[in-house]
């Protein structure tokens, strides 16, 4: 706990190469965020009509705050995980099937050697019924779209061959201004998705960015 140095990577890798890092571990955790908050909530049926998710700008202080206190502690990110499909599949609502879960771990860190008996495939089984329970969300997408459906198809097939959901939002984002834009309806294009999309070029981009600057 508290075994970090806030400004250590600047020293050690360069102020350029420190802040793509930083850019990029706020990208991911915020759109991985983000992605997963929309479909849980969408799940849970707890979107309002036009499918957003209330109360989003709390619900990302927290997903915030628990990413700092995760590297504070040297664990892994608290962040928001799309297993949480599985209880909201068994009737979570409240948040309070979270803290139950939270506390079913702390106290699986004194069974560790009985956990580590149970092989890693018997996990599999659940994944396969929340990715099931996930992409029954596709239906409300108009695929006869073209526009739509490209964008659509990208963020679906990109999340699962990239292990990452905010690879896919990324592909989806950036197709989608780009498709719009050469169809003639740029003017249509909100700026903020011209930011994003621009967001997510430098984010695919920050690998040779970074040998660039010399990371």
């Amino acid at each position: 706990v508290g075994a970090f140095d806030l400004f250590g990577a600047f020293d050690r890798i360069g102020a350029l190469a420190a802040t793509m890092l930083v850019f990029t571990l706020v990208f991911t955790n915020f759109f991985d965020a983000m992605g997963t908050m929309t479909g849980l909530a969408k799940q849970a049926g707890l979107t309002n009509k036009q499918g957003n998710f209330p109360r989003l700008k709390s619900a990302l202080v927290i997903e915030g705050v628990g990413a700092v206190a995760g590297g504070g502690t040297s664990a892994s990110s608290n962040t928001v995980f799309i297993d949480s499909a599985a209880g909201i599949g068994e009737g979570a609502r409240t948040g309070l099937a979270s803290v139950v879960t939270g506390g079913l771990f702390l106290a699986a860190m004194f069974f560790t050697p009985l956990t580590a008996v149970v092989p890693l495939e018997v996990a599999a089984a659940a994944l396969v019924v929340v990715g099931a329970m996930m992409v029954a969300q596709i239906r409300e997408i108009d695929f006869r779209n073209f526009s739509i459906a490209l964008p659509a198809f990208l963020t679906i097939v990109t999340m699962p061959l990239t292990y990452s959901i905010a690879n896919g939002i990324g592909a989806g984002f950036i197709s989608w201004v780009i498709i719009r834009a050469a169809s003639g309806k740029a003017r249509k294009i909100h700026p903020l998705l011209w930011v994003v999309a621009a967001g997510f070029l430098v984010y695919f981009a920050r690998g040779p960015i970074t040998l660039w600057m010399g990371g």
